[in-house]
């Protein structure tokens, strides 16, 4: 097995260990497939397992009151999900869905005690990992909470994950604009006004269909909270 077949090296929360220590880890998961639509896990299943997306993407999402969909986030190659229910072992509150044929690494809740005495730093890497979504919900909460839609998107695009094309970050939307919109509280038509407006302010440029240049991350960010 190469460095890269293993699932762990590719998740924040396992970096710094060695080459034997990631194949120690790497034993206690269970391979998982799931085809685009495939529902992973659904609320009150009883399982309690950390899922680590090592090809694909994941769309995590709730149900409202009144029956709405509400999507909480999506995970891409490297991230991790279902870590609460790991930590505490309690059934899972949310949907976990296949965006894309995806492929994960789970370890269950009843090998926690085990990594985390053998590998204490992943508890505290865990838990770094947690304060920082906790921090990326604050920003968007805070952004949401204006009325003005082009702060949500703002503050949305700056927590996305970045890579440098052309010479400039770019981010990729990890969803269709309609399912970015309903995660932030607004309408399709709305989503591309305010992506068209960041556009001719020169914060961002448009490229294809889910590709958005960061030009101005100064701009982008006055754009999320002054508003």
């Amino acid at each position: 097995m190469t460095h890269d077949d293993l699932c762990v090296t590719r998740v924040p929360i396992f970096q710094g260990l060695t080459r034997r220590e990631l194949v120690d880890v790497a034993a206690l998961a269970r391979p998982v497939a799931a085809g685009k639509g495939e529902t992973v896990y659904a609320p009150g299943q009883p399982v309690s397992r950390l899922l680590v997306v090592h090809s694909g993407r994941l769309k995590i999402s709730s149900l409202a009151p009144g029956g709405q969909e509400q999507i909480l986030r999506t995970a891409a190659e490297g991230d991790v999900v279902g870590e609460r229910t790991f930590l505490t072992g309690h059934r899972p509150d949310h949907f976990a869905v296949a965006l894309e044929d995806s492929r994960m690494c789970v370890f269950d809740h009843d090998d926690l005690g085990g990594l985390l005495r053998d590998h204490p730093d992943i508890g505290l890497r865990m838990l770094r990992t947690l304060s920082d979504r906790l921090a990326s919900v604050e920003r968007l909460l805070a952004a949401v909470t204006s009325s003005d839609v082009t702060a949500r998107v703002a503050a949305y695009l700056l927590d996305l994950p970045a890579a440098v094309r052309d010479g400039t970050p770019e981010v990729r939307l990890p969803m269709a604009k309609k399912d970015v919109a309903a995660y932030l509280g607004t309408t399709p038509e709305s989503l591309s006004r305010s992506l068209a407006g960041l556009a001719a302010d020169g914060a961002i440029e448009l490229r294809g269909r889910r590709g958005v240049g960061i030009l101005d991350v100064g701009a982008l960010d006055r754009a999320a909270v002054s508003r």
